[in-house]
Parts: structure tokens; C-alpha cells; sequence
């Protein structure tokens, strides 16, 4: 056969899914999604899971040994244990045992994933990724420092503060009283670093306070708490690099009293409205901020922009940005642009474009310096 007959050559996608957070079942639902949707003509899909305890796997059926394991059941033949889980191999990718790829989705979420941990290691073996780089990875997971960048923007947001684990522990009332002070009932707390709505609560009074503090401090060591307003929330997705856009916002009518874990991902009652009955003025501004968030990060791929629209005033506040947000056919990132006029498998071509993109961008920097040319 000539190569002009030949079919052309499929792409090499490693799908990365799994991963040491609480967000690690998520992941799962993500990345069956993403499987079942890529064509299978254009891209050969190689699967690469990662255990709730660190440990990199490849090989046959890897989507359901994960979920086995997840479940407590030992991961079983037809896996390639490709990193131990110890922290002097935890992060070894299985390139040696998958053969060369061309470009790696990372369907993780949450810590140890969506955090630049990943990306950071995809930068230094040279592999072009999907979503945001290391700095607007790691930014974009903690809200604290997010909310920062935000204020830096001038981009506006409800009044928080920030604690340590240490301080909580060790000034429990001092905290409690700090968070009275400046703020007032109801209010949301938070581990700064994890997300699909993992260990958030919604204090009413101090009891509330005190308990959600406990549990937000045992997923990581800063928790933010937020001012509480009524509020309907609406959520955009953007996509691009350099020059991204952003697609209709939809509306969140949870089944319980906010977004929780459980409205997100187990009463599967939650409603979502798309498009968001929004004044034009109203959708305008929530895309033109989304926007503006993505790029005071210099995010790139993807991210989902959440927002609470003020009840009483109609003001529109930014709450967060999700880097990698929940992928599944049913997630409100991918609905978002369906209702845009692009498909699930047309958004997931969309985002590997975008990564060969900005990798091929990476590569126009010089990365040496020839110090007999210096001035």
C-alpha cells in the first residue's frame, strides 16, 4: 500500500485517571467517559491508572482493576505495577512500558493531579499535557491563594479568611471568634485544596463553625471560610489557550441546601439549567468575567468558572475556578458546551488540539544561552 493510501497515524493519548485524592472516584467517571467517547479511528487510547495509594498501572482492563481497588480488593493479573507505591517512585510515569506517546490527558482531580504535581513532572520528561500548566494548576487548586490573584485582578469576590490546620488545633476559639468578627452568619468552609465540594459545610452558628473547621482541617492544613450570601449559582466553562472563549453559563438548583458532594454525585437530583435564565446583561458579564479569570491565572485548556449571583442585589461575585473540573457526559463543563454547539467527542479533539498547540508554542522558547554572545 502507498503512504498515500495508508490511514493516517492514530494519536497516542495516555489517559491518566485515578490518583491520591478524595476526588479519586470522580476521576474514574471522568475518564470512563473520555474513553467511550474518543474515536477510536483517530486515537489509540492507553489507559494509566493510578491507586488511591500512589501506585502507576497499565495493562488490560485498567478502568475496572481501579475500581476493584479502590474497593479494597487486590489489583489482580494483567497490570504492570509501574510504580511502587514509595516516595522514591511515586511518580515514575510507565513511558517504558505503554511505548511513546504523543500526549497525555491527566483526568485527575483534586490533589496530587489537578495541583501541578503532574503537570510539573509532564514538563520535565517533555510530554505535551491537557489543561493548565504548573503554576496556574497549583494557583487554581488553592482557593486561598486563588482568591489572592483574583483581588489582584480586580475581579470581585465575597470576603474570606484563611487559617492553618496548626491554628485551628491549636486556637479553636481564637479562630471561631476571628471568623465572627469579620463575617456573619451563614458561612461556607473549605479546604483550600480539594474540590468537588469535598468537606465543604455551611455554618449557621458557631457549632456549625466549629464543626466544619474540624472536618475542612483533616483534608488539608489552610482552610478557607467564606461569607455566606443567598445566591443562585452559575457556572461557565472556557476553553483555549492564549485566546480562550467561553461558552453559555448554566444554573445549579441543587437538591440539597448547597452543591454538596452528595447533590453533585449520589442523589443525581440536582438541576441543571442550560442555558442560565440570566439577563443578557447578566449572561454577558459572567462570560466576560470567566474569561478574565482564566487568563489572570494564564490557565490553558480548560476550566469550569463557578459563580453566586446575590439574590438580594443581583451583584455577581466569582467563587472559584476548577482547572480540571468533573468530565463525565454529564458534568456541567462538558454540558456547558454541548449547549455551545460542541459535542462531548468534539471538546475532548478540542482540548488535545490545545495541548499539541501549547506544546508546540513551548518549543519556540530557547532554552539555552550562549554566554559569548552576552553584553
Amino acid at each position: 500500500m502507498s503512504q498515500q493510501n495508508q490511514p493516517p497515524k492514530k494519536i497516542r493519548v495516555g489517559l491518566v485517571f485515578g490518583g491520591r485524592s478524595g476526588e479519586h472516584e470522580v476521576s474514574l467517571t471522568s475518564a470512563k467517559g473520555i474513553m467511550q467517547a474518543m474515536d477510536p479511528a483517530r486515537y489509540e487510547i492507553v489507559p494509566i491508572g493510578i491507586t488511591k495509594a500512589g501506585q502507576w498501572l497499565t495493562g488490560e482492563n485498567i478502568h475496572q482493576r481501579l475500581i476493584e481497588a479502590a474497593a479494597g480488593h487486590p489489583v489482580l493479573a494483567h497490570t504492570t505495577a509501574v510504580a511502587e507505591p514509595s516516595p522514591e517512585s511515586r511518580l515514575a510515569l510507565p513511558i517504558s512500558e505503554t511505548g511513546p506517546l504523543d500526549v497525555i490527558f491527566p483526568v485527575l482531580h483534586g490533589p496530587f493531579g489537578e495541583d501541578g504535581t503532574v503537570q510539573g513532572f509532564l514538563e520535565l520528561v517533555g510530554l505535551p499535557y491537557v489543561g493548565a500548566g504548573v503554576t496556574a494548576s497549583a494557583v487554581g487548586m488553592d482557593k486561598a491563594l486563588c482568591k489572592r490573584i483574583f483581588e489582584a485582578h480586580g475581579l470581585p469576590i465575597l470576603p474570606y479568611r484563611v487559617f492553618l490546620r496548626r491554628q485551628w488545633r491549636s486556637q479553636p476559639e481564637t479562630v471561631l471568634d476571628v471568623c465572627e468578627a469579620g463575617l456573619t452568619y451563614p458561612m461556607f468552609v473549605k479546604p483550600a485544596n480539594l474540590g468537588s465540594s469535598v468537606g465543604v459545610h455551611k455554618a449557621k452558628n458557631r457549632d456549625d463553625l466549629r464543626t466544619g473547621l474540624a472536618d475542612a482541617a483533616q483534608y488539608d492544613r489552610k482552610v478557607v471560610v467564606e461569607q455566606g450570601i443567598e445566591a443562585r449559582e452559575i457556572e461557565v466553562s472556557v476553553l483555549g489557550n492564549d485566546d480562550p472563549i467561553a461558552s453559555v453559563p448554566g444554573e445549579i438548583i441543587a437538591s440539597r441546601e448547597f452543591y454538596s458532594y452528595a447533590a453533585k454525585y449520589i442523589d443525581n437530583s440536582s438541576e441543571l439549567l442550560i442555558p442560565a435564565p440570566l439577563s443578557p446583561a447578566q449572561t454577558e458579564q459572567a462570560r466576560q468575567l470567566a474569561v478574565a479569570a482564566f487568563q489572570a491565572l494564564d490557565a490553558a485548556g480548560l476550566a469550569r468558572c463557578d459563580f453566586l449571583l446575590d439574590k438580594a442585589d443581583g451583584r455577581l461575585y466569582l467563587n472559584e475556578i476548577n482547572t480540571m473540573p468533573g468530565f463525565t457526559p454529564i458534568s456541567m463543563y462538558p454540558k456547558l458546551w454541548e449547549a455551545s454547539g460542541l459535542t462531548y467527542s468534539e471538546l475532548i479533539d478540542r482540548l488535545i488540539e490545545l495541548a499539541l498547540e501549547r506544546f508546540d508554542d513551548k518549543q519556540q522558547s530557547k532554552t539555552t544561552f550562549d554566554v559569548d554572545q552576552a553584553e
